[in-house]
């Protein structure tokens, strides 16, 4: 039997991975915890528990109490709140890892860890379009340097100590559950919640900035499919290239148009730019296709409906 630790559970990915796990191994063995209070669909429907990742002994006892076989270790500061306290954004996401690995190296039962990366990791250095795996990686953000460090010691327990870690970079992500938290593609959340509630947007990015997305079924999908993956064909241990969709502001805006016509979008970019303009257009995902099936279902026109549905139902 399973039993599952989710770290993050709160936060945009977590909120609905823990539901998913849950669906899958039984709301008793997935066990959501976070350092704040977490949404009643969280928990209503199986155990939650206030726990910081960085309380390292606190977290060893809890991981031992309740005998954890696997744990997804999704708590980290995102790219555009890491660059106002970098310091602070590297010793949390740093650590936070650090001590997850130590764990699963000393306590026997944990068989696997998922551990997220980004796109952040790449730089303006990089190959921008279709960007493949193995490539230039040269950040130069506060949140693309950590997780770049933290996919090479992923790589170093799995190499060093056999410790089963698994990751994917994800793209922006998009989901109507869970509002935006900080990240540099946050505006793709916003701008959704913006058209119904005030028929605007100021967006902090130019309207021609492309960025690879995703819609948050394919990335959950995503999450569990790479998990559920025999070890023998995970061939990657920093971490794997995936892929749903790339536009820009200027294409989301006349996609909400068609159901919100009366939208209006102007731009104001900010510091988050020089952010979006070292990351990638598009990203090259034939490897994860390759050894573990990786694949998409939502394009633009299809998240865009679910996500004007979905808000409207929930904003009234």
């Amino acid at each position: 039997m399973e039993r599952i630790l989710v770290i993050g559970c709160s936060g945009q990915i977590g909120s609905e991975l823990t539901l998913q796990l849950r669906n899958m191994y039984g709301n008793e063995n997935v066990f959501a915890t976070d350092i704040r209070q977490a949404a009643k669909d969280i928990t209503d429907t199986g155990p939650f528990y206030i726990l910081d990742v960085m309380d390292e002994k606190r977290l060893i006892h809890f991981v031992i109490r309740h005998k954890i076989t696997q744990i997804y270790h999704l708590a980290a500061v995102l790219s555009g709140n890491a660059e106002k306290i970098p310091l602070q954004a590297w010793d949390i996401n740093m650590q936070s890892l650090m001590n997850i690995l130590e764990l699963a190296r000393e306590v026997e039962d944990i068989r696997k860890i998922f551990w997220p990366s980004s796109i952040a990791v790449f730089g303006p250095t990089t190959p921008r379009v279709n960007t493949p795996q193995i490539t230039v990686m040269e950040p130069n953000t506060v949140y693309g340097i950590s997780k770049l460090a933290g996919e090479r010691w992923c790589e170093y327990y799995f190499n060093k100590y056999k410790v089963d870690v698994r990751s994917i970079r994800y793209p922006g992500l998009i989901s109507y559950k869970t509002e935006a938290g900080g990240g540099t593609t946050d505006y793709a959340v916003e701008i959704y919640y913006e058209a119904i509630r005030k028929r605007k947007y100021q967006c902090f990015l130019s309207p021609e900035t492309t960025l690879p997305m995703m819609f948050m079924p394919d990335a959950i999908k995503a999450t569990i499919d790479l998990m559920e993956a025999e070890a023998s064909d995970i061939k990657v241990r920093s971490s794997y290239n995936i892929s749903g969709m790339s536009f820009c502001p200027k294409e989301i805006a006349t996609e909400i148009k068609r159901h919100v016509p009366d939208f209006e979008i102007n731009y104001k970019p900010d510091f988050r730019q020089a952010i979006a303009d070292s990351w990638p257009q598009s990203i090259n995902a034939d490897v994860a296709v390759r050894d573990w099936n990786f694949s998409c279902e939502y394009d633009l026109g299809k998240m865009s409906s679910v996500m004007i549905r979905e808000i409207r139902k929930k904003l009234a």
